[in-house]
């Protein structure tokens, strides 16, 4: 009896990943490392440019640094060999060349709310590109990484730039200490779709945790909570500070940067996600 015990534990542990080494995996995932990266690069260099086109001068430094950090993921992304995937790699050539362009010319326009739209025009092809990625790269995947590819492309990236989106668009307002009818209604749309996105993401990371449970940490759960109760409590702070127009004395910045903690937050559980699958990849020989 003993020994069928070990044999069970034995092939449950070999299929519970590769047996050999599964180097699309190990791939898909330094790509999707490299994407995230520019999505997160991006959504920086939105907001700082909104903020800064709405009279903080202060953020200009700060949309240089972000533009340097789009670069440097878009060489990653370039270098990986997914990269070489011809579909992958002319999708996302179209995408980069784009988003580089608006950035030579984004901080000389007058005309905010089309330079945040254009930006976000570039985030949404990327978002696209990586369901592309993961549609068309996992089918090869373990169960466990086909779970958590689809929670971080599909759910957690979406998010971001949700929150981003609202990050950049609020700090814009509290730069201009003014907020319209339409501003107002786009913000609250955003609220809620940060609301639903953070939702799913919860329900998802439960399943995942039941078929996974070593995969997903105390850590991992820890931060998850603390992703609800942020994104909870920066909806209620914009809706009755800054779309009320009384926010007069608030500060751009630490409005941005009160963003930037809750999508920091989302990168770590991506970022452990996308750690599983590398190592995943590894397989028993």
């Amino acid at each position: 009896m003993r020994h069928i015990v070990i044999i069970l534990t034995i092939v449950t542990a070999l299929f519970s990943k590769n047996i050999f080494e599964n180097s699309e995996q190990k791939d898909t995932s330094q790509y999707i490392e490299a994407i995230k990266n520019l999505v997160i690069a991006t959504q920086k260099t939105r907001g700082l440019t909104n903020s800064f086109l709405n009279g903080n001068s202060v953020a200009l430094l700060l949309v240089f640094e972000n533009r340097d950090q789009m670069k440097k993921a878009i060489g990653k992304m370039e270098a990986t060999v997914l990269a070489s995937n011809v579909v992958i790699n002319s999708r996302a050539t179209l995408i980069t060349q784009s988003l580089i362009k608006l950035n030579s010319k984004a901080t000389r326009q007058n005309d905010a709310p089309k330079v945040f739209q254009e930006y976000t025009e570039g985030i949404e092809q990327l978002l696209l590109l990586a369901q592309t990625v993961n549609k068309q790269a996992s089918k090869e995947f373990t169960p466990m990484a086909k779970g958590a590819s689809t929670i971080m492309m599909e759910t957690i990236l979406p998010m971001t730039e949700f929150v981003g989106r609202f990050r950049g668009m609020g700090s814009g307002l509290v730069a201009s200490k003014q907020c319209n009818k339409k501003q107002k209604a786009i913000m609250l749309s955003l609220g809620k779709e940060i609301e639903k996105s953070n939702d799913t993401l919860q329900k998802q990371m439960k399943a995942f945790e039941k078929q996974h449970p070593k995969v997903v940490t105390l850590q991992m759960k820890q931060i998850l909570q603390k992703i609800d109760n942020d994104s909870r409590v920066y909806i209620e702070f914009t809706q009755s500070k800054v779309l009320n127009n009384s926010g007069e004395n608030l500060d751009a910045n630490a409005y941005f940067d009160q963003g930037t903690a809750i999508i920091s937050l989302l990168i770590i559980i991506y970022e452990s996600l996308n750690g599983a699958l590398l190592e995943d990849s590894k397989g028993w020989f």
